[in-house]
């Protein structure tokens, strides 16, 4: 799964513990390494099959001249605003609690 952290504003308005969550594509990140560090966008496509994130804005140019988006590794980015589904949000809400209760 591809997941990347969650911002701290993001975080306190989901009432959450949890520092990362999928990522899916709408949300609105922020690039945190590499050149395009600091580059905010929205993700355009997640490539779940080589765990690659493609990010509006972040491109590169091939060497015949044409512009390509640039595959990014999302746990190089911060989600700063994404659509939380019920599905989604029951992902960010499961807890530690309950494996400590399991495991004892």
């Amino acid at each position: 799964m591809a997941s990347s952290h969650l911002s701290k504003e993001l975080r306190a308005k989901l009432s959450t513990r949890k520092r990362n969550a999928p990522l899916h594509k709408g949300d609105k990140v922020k690039v945190m390494r590499g050149g395009r560090k600091g580059h905010v966008g929205k993700v355009i496509e997640v490539d779940l099959s080589n765990l690659k994130a493609y990010v509006e804005g972040v491109s590169q140019r091939t060497a015949k001249g044409v512009e390509k988006l640039m595959p990014i590794d999302p746990s190089n980015l911060l989600i700063m605003e994404g659509e939380f589904t019920k599905d989604r949000l029951e992902m960010i809400k499961r807890s530690g609690k309950a494996k400590a209760n399991i495991q004892g």
